[in-house]
């Protein structure tokens, strides 16, 4: 049985969620699941845009027809490549053997990549400004390259004024009948999971994703229509507000995060003592994770939200403790600035974290606080002194 919603009187959303996944690419976790969003319009000639992943096809191919309600399918607009959105294009050509698929030259060439099909022939190619013509509706293409893929472009629907925004915009978070965000409390409900799916999956492309917000500025957007999660038809300048924050790199929250690694508990009981120094002296709102139980996309999802980060480590076979290791090393990869940044460590002998600590953080564009705090072994009473001074420098 077909499931879809009208966005407007002849643009559907015919999308699918999976709630067993649980593993977004193998990486994340997602114990709220993810949806696949897909949409059909059906003007003179009809267009879907984009596809589904494999693991909720079925019930996308059964959405496909009952919004097509008979017709044949003129076009799929390929935004975005990934698998998780193109996952059965070769089933989509044997469904409706008509179709034309439209992207630019750098979908064609992934197509091939992908797939043992004859795409040439029925491929449309459009460059950015290109329209294509449905009927009342036109669709103008946008390139939106490493947002977060090569080959990635938006479309703009110029008379819905809806924007079908490939990856951006979206967030983790299974759907549940309703799709549209003013039918959820976003912030309770999606606004964390958001900021993780951007920091995680698009945060290192800033720049490309500025690049795309300024394209959009020129649009009138009544509609944005991303691959995951809820469809924006209210409040848009929230969302767009929040790209632009995180595409910046500027801290939501000034207050601390502190992300530690303890193998038996002394330097994990350190980080207790600094975190109620720093709530002493006013500091509201602190986060606290063990790197090694908390994984590491949750941690650096708040990495970009807060301006104050500390990051304290025991000293392991010699060098830093893997999980923290593990997770400065992410936050490098995915570009993370504009941030004061503490470190502190602990060893029983031949101490060395702190120093691989900084070598990480000195290859990124953020403030590093210089700390005298070194523990051995155990905080002691005598450790007070260095630590209030380190809960002083964070604080300036």
């Amino acid at each position: 049985m077909y499931f879809s919603r009208k966005i407007t009187e002849d643009t559907y959303y015919v999308g699918a969620s999976d709630r067993r996944l649980e593993l977004f690419e193998n990486v994340f976790p997602i114990p709220k699941g993810v949806s696949y969003n897909s949409y059909v319009i059906t003007d003179e000639k009809t267009a879907l845009l984009d596809l589904m992943d494999e693991s909720v096809s079925k019930q996308g191919f059964e959405n496909i027809a009952g919004a097509l309600n008979g017709r044949k399918l003129d076009y799929v607009v390929i935004n975005h490549m990934e698998p998780d959105h193109c996952s059965k294009l070769d089933e989509l050509i044997l469904r409706y053997p008509e179709v034309k698929i439209v992207g630019n030259v750098k979908t064609l060439k992934m197509i091939g990549q992908f797939y043992d099909i004859d795409a040439e022939s029925r491929f449309v190619t459009v460059n950015e400004g290109d329209t294509l013509q449905l009927g009342k509706h036109t669709l103008t293409f946008v390139n939106a390259p490493m947002v977060h893929w090569p080959e990635v472009m938006v479309t703009y629907d110029t008379f819905t004024k809806a924007l079908f925004s490939a990856d951006a915009f979206g967030t983790f978070g299974a759907l549940g009948g309703n799709i549209f965000n003013d039918e959820y409390d976003f912030e309770y409900e999606f606004l964390e999971e958001a900021r993780r799916y951007y920091t995680n999956i698009v945060g290192k492309y800033g720049m490309q994703v500025q690049a795309v917000l300024k394209k959009a500025s020129t649009l009138d957007i009544k509609y944005i229509c991303p691959l995951h999660g809820p469809v924006w038809r209210t409040n848009i300048d929230y969302i767009i507000d929040k790209y632009n924050t995180w595409s910046l790199y500027e801290p939501e929250v000034d207050s601390v995060m502190i992300a530690y690694a303890s193998m038996y508990g002394n330097t994990e009981n350190a980080v207790n003592v600094l975190a109620n120094v720093l709530a002493e002296k006013g500091v509201k709102n602190i986060k606290i994770y063990d790197v090694s139980k908390t994984d590491v996309s949750y941690v650096l999802s708040d990495a970009f939200k807060y301006k104050r980060l500390v990051f304290a480590s025991p000293t392991y076979n010699g060098g830093l403790y893997p999980k923290m290791e593990n997770l400065l090393l992410d936050l490098k990869a995915h570009s993370l600035k504009n941030r004061k940044v503490a470190v502190f460590d602990n060893g029983s002998w031949s101490a060395s974290a702190k120093k691989h600590m900084l070598e990480i953080l000195g290859t990124m564009k953020v403030e590093v606080v210089e700390s005298s705090l070194a523990l051995k072994s155990s905080l002691k009473q005598g450790d007070m002194e260095a630590l209030n001074q380190l809960a002083e420098e964070i604080l300036k």
